[in-house]
């Protein structure tokens, strides 16, 4: 249930499966931060919001209703029943214990150009070291919004730029990839639009003419840019774990949702104490 609380202020009441925290610091995303105890500040679109997480609520904060219901609610995908494919991906034993230990990780809807963006910068990097590089893109090409936040620069305002120009964010190898993708796009050899609409395969390739974007990268931005959630996104986690209990491949039952599985594994692989299986 959706209600206005006060002006500027909205929440989520009784969502099943939806856990801010989990969903906005499981390593898809980079531009959250925790303001409180149950208080999440984050910047999607050129917007900021304050989230509060009460018992059973969710309050948006700080946000007009059309932001509400054009950006905060498709971000969190809060139209997709997550309840059912929990179900569904949980008749597999493994997963299950992943999902009853890691409940409400849903994948976030972000946009396709900060999502291509920020996987490049993530290649061979850790969480903290790929947020402050962000941040320095954002503060060197983005600009202020009214909350004083800094936005995600478009690849349309940085056109021409190269790995030089990119020197201050401190990305290292990354930024001539950086500046292949932006050049990429802004020439039109690659349209993030057309991505939308190709199948999957077709989408991989054409995100690896992209300097830099192999099957990790390409894999990451068409689940967490696209919402393709067939994608399946490996990395040293996930390896770890086909190679622990799917040598065969993921169950039947992960068809079609199989990024979302994936999710829930490596949240879950990532944060296992030796010993434990």
């Amino acid at each position: 249930m959706i209600c206005l609380t006060k002006e500027n202020e909205f929440s989520l009441k009784n969502i099943e499966c939806l856990d801010i925290e989990l969903c906005v610091f499981c390593g898809q995303a980079f531009r959250w931060r925790k303001t409180d105890e149950n208080v999440f500040h984050g910047i999607v679109k050129e917007k900021s919001v304050d989230i509060e997480v009460k018992e059973n609520e969710i309050i948006f904060k700080n946000c007009t209703e059309e932001d509400f219901e054009n950006i905060w609610k498709p971000y969190f995908d809060t139209q997709r029943n997550y309840k059912e494919i929990c179900e569904k991906i949980s008749t597999d034993s493994h997963i299950k214990k992943a999902v009853e230990s890691y409940y409400g990780i849903r994948i976030l809807r972000q946009e396709p150009w900060e999502a291509l963006c920020s996987f490049i910068i993530s290649q061979n990097n850790n969480i903290p070291r790929i947020s402050g590089i962000i941040e320095r893109f954002c503060e060197l090409y983005g600009s202020k919004n009214s909350a004083g936040d800094y936005t995600f620069p478009c690849y349309k305002s940085l056109f021409g730029i190269t790995a030089e120009d990119l020197a201050p964010i401190k990305a290292g190898f990354r930024g001539k990839y950086i500046a292949d993708a932006v050049n990429k796009l802004n020439s039109g050899e690659i349209s993030l639009e057309k991505i939308y609409e190709m199948p999957i395969e077709e989408a991989r390739q054409e995100l690896m003419k992209i300097k830099g974007v192999g099957p990790k990268v390409a894999e990451c931005t068409l689940l967490y840019g696209f919402g393709k959630l067939e994608a399946f996104p490996v990395d040293v986690w996930v390896k770890r774990i086909m190679e622990e209990l799917y040598e065969n491949g993921l169950p039947k039952c992960t068809k079609g949702v199989e990024g979302i599985a994936q999710q829930y594994l490596f949240h879950w692989r990532r944060n296992l104490k030796d010993g434990e299986k």
